[in-house]
């Protein structure tokens, strides 16, 4: 079996040079240190998952991902950056990576998120189940809400947790559980991370006042289909 090929990002060779050289045995590893370059081997490219640092030279890590995204709304994104700041990680998170690790990070730890965001990826199967939502129809293997022509794309990250939701609806879900599902740890940061997309799918229907995602304080969320 090939290997998974992840495109890495990372101007700090020694940190670059360190985690390609841990993750290589498991993965084809395409390191570069340049953004544009970066950016430009993506678009010439076959990957099945981006890490990408934050701060880099000509394009940054959050320009890449806006750029990445226009043209694949599926491949998992992964940010690594020194910077610590929470709106640092929400912006990272709004432009549609699906997490955000803070350095120093360790590499069982990234390990552990690729090998999340790749098994979900490898989970969609060639059969196409949509689900019904009042007045839109939401399509999983494709990552998208419709609505008649109205077509709104998804982040894989949130068709995840909308199927979750409908898997489970009117029903609440404990803050823990939905981040054991869908990330494999509940430590805050990731907790911040689910705060952010739950906002974007209340986005998503917010003119449809028979579909909403209740905060159940100090417990979890409930999605309501009336």
């Amino acid at each position: 079996m090939s290997k998974k090929k992840i495109l890495y990002v990372e101007d700090d060779e020694s940190l670059g040079f360190l985690t390609a050289d841990s993750l290589e045995n498991q993965y084809d590893i395409a390191h570069f240190i340049n953004g544009k370059e970066g950016f430009d081997a993506f678009c010439s490219g076959e990957y099945d998952l981006c890490i990408l640092d934050v701060m880099l030279p000509d394009m940054d890590g959050f320009e890449i991902a806006t750029a990445i995204r226009k043209r694949n709304q599926e491949i998992p994104i992964i940010f690594l950056s020194a910077k610590t700041m929470k709106e640092d990680r929400i912006k990272g998170l709004k432009l549609g990576a699906d997490d955000y690790l803070v350095k120093p990070y360790s590499i069982e730890e990234l390990t552990l998120k690729i090998e999340v965001f790749l098994n979900r990826s490898q989970k969609t199967t060639s059969k196409t189940t949509t689900y019904l939502i009042g007045l839109f129809e939401f399509d999983p293997t494709n990552y998208c809400v419709s609505k008649g022509k109205e077509v709104t794309n998804l982040t894989e990250r949130e068709a995840a947790l909308l199927k979750f939701f409908l898997e489970n609806k009117n029903t609440v879900l404990k803050r823990e559980k939905i981040l054991m599902e869908l990330w494999g740890t509940d430590d805050y940061f990731v907790g911040r991370s689910l705060d952010v997309f739950i906002s974007r799918l209340r986005k998503v229907f917010k003119e449809e006042p028979n579909i909403r995602i209740e905060n159940i304080p100090r417990v979890g969320f409930k999605l309501v289909l009336e």
